[in-house]
């Protein structure tokens, strides 16, 4: 299992498209991913549960990623949090 701290960089946060983006990419990955904000927590792989979480850019996330393709998903997910625009890479 790997965890990280990320400060959350989307200049909207994790709502609407960000989120399914997010979870798009999150997805892609076969390793068990959980999403931590505050005292909330969400299975990133969930829609409903990345927008419960209510994100605003400058928070602090926990992610922890579980699984065989864990170091990949971490620092995908991790680049997507710290970028300013949500995005995808078509693969």
């Amino acid at each position: 299992m790997i965890t990280k701290m990320i400060t959350l960089q989307l200049k909207n946060g994790l709502e609407a498209r960000p989120a399914a983006l997010f979870v798009q990419l999150a997805s892609r990955f076969d390793s068990q991913i959980i999403v931590n904000v505050s005292e909330k927590q969400a299975n990133a792989k969930s829609i409903m549960g990345i927008m419960s979480l209510g994100t605003i850019k400058g928070e602090e996330i926990e992610l922890s990623v579980s699984g065989n393709d864990e170091e990949q998903a971490m620092n995908a997910l991790a680049d997507f949090l710290n970028s300013e625009e949500p995005a995808l890479e078509d693969n």
